[in-house]
């Protein structure tokens, strides 16, 4: 269970509260994000399941851009800055947010990682800065981050039916970046387009990237809508 939202305590009682439960945490979130504006900077919340390949996009993409554009990050984890040094070494700035038994990061999480001066330095200077959430498909679509957009990383091996099971993260996302492709011909189950058109029922504004980050197959077409998002920002 998280111990930061309660969630599956049975032992807990609903009261009725007349501010909203996430009112300070959408506080901060605006704080942050006048930051990244101000900036300059493209923030990215980044979110999928466990082992969907989300810090593996992100290596990708850095190979990608090849240091044409300057890239920051935050790496969530419960308990490792594995995926952190992971990103370090594809050279990207980054810094680990270790969570503890929370199963999402919250605007509070990342305004304190920020008080690091050499990462705030970073951030500040970077033209993305990814904010990699912890693995789940469920809490980390609740809270803002002060992101300018929501991507949901779902990779094949998942199977076509989380986008109907967890629909919350979906409807949220502005991307969807399906990974893993190279692995459809030894997973003869799994259908790309069923996937794509369950993705569409519950995503109000279809718009789905798919990708390897193993073959490099599709990654340009993340990095396209990076400078597409940029553009727009500014």
């Amino acid at each position: 269970m998280c111990e930061i939202c309660g969630c599956g305590d049975s032992r807990l009682v609903s009261i009725n509260v007349q501010r909203s439960l996430l009112s300070e945490n959408d506080r901060q979130a605006a704080h942050l994000r006048e930051h990244f504006i101000s900036d300059g900077v493209l923030a990215l919340n980044i979110m999928g399941s466990p082992g969907a390949g989300k810090t593996a996009l992100l290596e990708a993409t850095a190979r990608v851009l090849a240091g044409r554009l300057r890239l920051a990050a935050v790496s969530a984890d419960l308990a490792t800055a594995l995926d952190a040094e992971r990103l370090e070494r594809a050279g990207v700035f980054s810094a680990p947010i270790t969570t503890g038994s929370a199963c999402h990061l919250d605007a509070s999480l990342v305004h304190h990682a920020l008080h690091d001066a050499r990462l705030s330095r970073a951030v500040s200077s970077a033209d993305v800065f990814f904010i990699e959430n912890v693995g789940n498909l469920v809490c980390p679509a609740i809270y803002d981050l002060g992101q300018s957009a929501n991507v949901v990383v779902l990779s094949v091996t998942e199977g076509v039916d989380k986008p109907l099971k967890y629909p919350v993260i979906f409807h949220k996302a502005d991307l969807v970046v399906i990974t893993k492709i190279d692995l459809l011909p030894h997973l003869p189950g799994v259908s790309l387009a069923t996937l794509r058109e369950n993705v569409a029922r519950v995503m109000p504004k279809l718009q789905v990237i798919e990708l390897s980050a193993l073959t490099g197959a599709g990654v340009p077409n993340f990095v396209e809508w990076l400078d597409e998002r940029r553009q727009a920002a500014r």
